[in-house]
C-alpha cells in the first residue's frame, strides 16, 4: 500500500467524524496515540515486550497522523517527497 492509498483509506472512513472534531483536538488524540508508543516501547526496553502491542500502536500513531493531514490539507506522500526524496533529500543526520 502507498502512502496517499493509505490516506485516502482514512480520509474515506474517518473524515466526516474527524473534520467535525477539528485539528486542535485531533492533534489530542495523536498525541495519547503517541504516548501509547512510548509507553509500548518502554516495556519493550523493560524486558517486557509485547509485540502485537507495539505494532498496534506504531499503526495507530499513522492512523492518526494522516487524520491531521486529511484536516490540515497535507498531502502526505507529497510532503514526505518534497522533504525526504527530491534533490537527494536533508543533509545531514540527527543523532
Amino acid at each position: 500500500m502507498q502512502i496517499a492509498e493509505f490516506q485516502k483509506l482514512i480520509r474515506d472512513r474517518y473524515y466526516a467524524t474527524d473534520s467535525a472534531r477539528g485539528a486542535p483536538a485531533t492533534y489530542l488524540w495523536f498525541v495519547e496515540e503517541v504516548g501509547e508508543l512510548a509507553h509500548a516501547i518502554a516495556n519493550r526496553e523493560r524486558g517486557k515486550p509485547d509485540q502485537e502491542n507495539l505494532e498496534e500502536e506504531f499503526a495507530d500513531v499513522i492512523a492518526w497522523l494522516a487524520t491531521l493531514a486529511n484536516i490540515c490539507g497535507v498531502d502526505l506522500e507529497k510532503a514526505i517527497h518534497a522533504k525526504y526524496i527530491k534533490d537527494g533529500g536533508p543533509e545531514g543526520f540527527k543523532s
